[in-house]
């Protein structure tokens, strides 16, 4: 007696219908291909939609760096301004607030040369600071420019629009140039010179961080 089995061939034989082999993937399985045929060839790195997920940002702009083929953070801003310009507008401003403030000052210690000199760094430092704050908030929310700033033709512009700061803004800019001022005036203002001149791509100072603004420049 034979020992084939009932209807011949084994059972991994490719059925002559064209059927699914036994013991074969359907088509579509994750075990297999596509139904497509097999992917197309890459790097092994790319991401679940063909994207290497290391790459530039598909919107244009990697927002973590700014390295070569991205697009000029500066791109259709006016030009930053120039840092002795904001220097010389900053020296402007101060001594347009240090005036009132020493008069108020005066007015308020008195006449007399001892209470005058034991009060200036107390009175004189609160009066410096009030004056400065207020001075600095109200005319920032009203056009962007201090005195200084018009006289050397800049103006405070917020980053993500150019438009004039607005009050919460101006008041950042203002409580962080001039509370300070309070105690050590001259060593905070170089201390806000310096994080301009070091700072990348915007210029901008401590004050201009926290607000989110930046100086531009309005004539040449």
């Amino acid at each position: 007696m034979s020992s084939d089995q009932p209807g011949g061939g084994s059972p991994y034989d490719k059925p002559s219908g064209g059927g699914t082999p036994p013991n074969q993937p359907p088509p579509g399985s994750p075990y297999g291909g596509g139904p497509h045929g097999a992917p197309p060839p890459g790097d092994g790195d790319q991401g679940p939609y063909g994207r290497n997920p290391y790459e530039q940002n598909p919107y244009g702009q990697n927002p973590y760096s700014g390295g070569p083929g991205e697009p000029d953070p500066l791109a259709g801003m006016p030009p930053l301004a120039e840092p002795g310009k904001r220097v010389l507008a900053r020296i402007i401003d101060i001594i347009i607030v240090l005036i009132p403030a020493f008069l108020l000052d005066w007015a308020a210690v008195g006449l007399q040369e001892s209470d005058f000199s034991s009060g200036r760094s107390a009175v004189g430092g609160i009066f410096t600071a009030g004056v400065g704050f207020v001075y600095e908030f109200l005319m920032t929310r009203a056009t962007g420019q201090t005195v200084g700033k018009r006289w050397m033709g800049l103006r405070a512009a917020m980053l993500d629009d150019g438009s004039v700061p607005n009050s919460n803004a101006a008041a950042v800019r203002a409580a962080i140039l001039w509370i300070p001022a309070f105690c050590c005036s001259c060593v905070w203002f170089l201390v806000i010179g310096a994080t301009v001149l070091v700072d990348r791509p915007y210029k901008q100072g401590i004050h201009d961080k926290a607000a989110k603004t930046v100086v531009v420049q309005t004539s040449g």
